[in-house]
């Protein structure tokens, strides 16, 4: 395993950022890591980068302890954070061969990064000068140089337009073909874009670990209906395969069904039958947003 975390928790004063949290991560996994602001993610991702000691359980990366071996842990992790701190100043390459000389590698190493990230066209260019997804592009790069086997990303996108987050996406992609990676995020669609897995904390407890093929897979749907008129909601749950009814405010509901066959039909018969008129009428499939929205509402 490239990251095994076992029973690790973390205390600030009265504050219990952490509790008992476990997981492992295989090598060539792409992981997102969510849950709400204050949930924990920062604090696990610090423990993980050695920023951090847990108070309580134990964790390592590529095989080497968070506490007893910190130097290896660092040599093994390539670590972008949300807020990228770039020198403004330097030229991309300047700042890259900077960096090389921090880790002690080849300077050859700079231009292989450039080539990966797709910086060639803007490596001559001050950083201060680039875009924010180029800039991101310079945060990956420095954190690919020394070649790490794991890579941990806080909020890779944030601020990035659509066209920015397509290639972005495209390259956590590339790169996840060779390394580990643990990307924490807020964006539901990102996730489910790039990721094979998903690990949700709330409150500072593990709370769901999913693969992206079991969430895909779920035999469930959300119909969400507009009538013209309050309904009763005992009578929304005779309608077939129903499991959850909900009433979203004035006179919108929502209705979670048991099966995956499309149930807008059945509820457009059953206002017909009631006299009731359909305002909207639209088919929600279970996954990750509604899950997120379960576990920590």
């Amino acid at each position: 395993m490239s990251i095994i975390v076992k029973n690790v928790s973390k205390d600030f004063g009265k504050q219990k950022a952490l509790k008992d949290v476990s997981f492992s991560i295989a090598k060539g996994e792409i992981v997102g890591f969510l849950g709400p602001n204050g949930a924990g993610k920062s604090t696990m991702m610090r423990i993980l980068t050695t920023y951090y000691k847990a108070d309580d359980g134990n964790a390592e990366v590529n095989g080497f302890d968070v506490q007893d071996a910190e130097s290896e842990v660092k040599k093994s992790i390539g670590y972008l954070p949300e807020h990228n701190p770039l020198y403004l100043d330097m030229y991309v390459k300047e700042y890259l061969a900077f960096n090389a000389d921090v880790y002690k590698v080849s300077k050859n190493r700079v231009d292989e990064v450039i080539e990966q990230t797709g910086l060639t066209p803007e490596s001559h260019k001050k950083i201060g000068q680039l875009s924010k997804g180029y800039r991101q592009r310079v945060g990956l790069a420095a954190a690919l140089l020394h070649n790490p086997e794991v890579l941990i990303l806080d909020e890779p996108t944030t601020g990035l337009d659509p066209n920015q987050l397509v290639e972005i996406r495209k390259l956590i992609r590339e790169i996840g073909k060779e390394k580990t990676i643990l990307l924490s995020t807020h964006i539901m669609k990102e996730v489910e874009a790039v990721c094979d897995r998903v690990i949700l904390i709330h409150k500072g407890k593990l709370v769901a670990d999913k693969k992206m093929e079991e969430l895909r897979e779920v035999n469930e749907q959300i119909i969400e209906v507009e009538f013209d008129y309050r309904v009763e909601e005992v009578l929304l749950n005779q309608l077939p395969n129903v499991s959850k009814v909900k009433n979203t405010g004035g006179f919108v509901y929502e209705i979670t069904f048991s099966t995956d066959k499309d149930m807008r039909p059945a509820v457009f018969d059953f206002a017909h039958d009631n006299e009731l008129k359909t305002l909207k009428l639209s088919r929600k499939n279970k996954n990750l947003e509604s899950l997120f929205a379960e576990l920590t509402s």
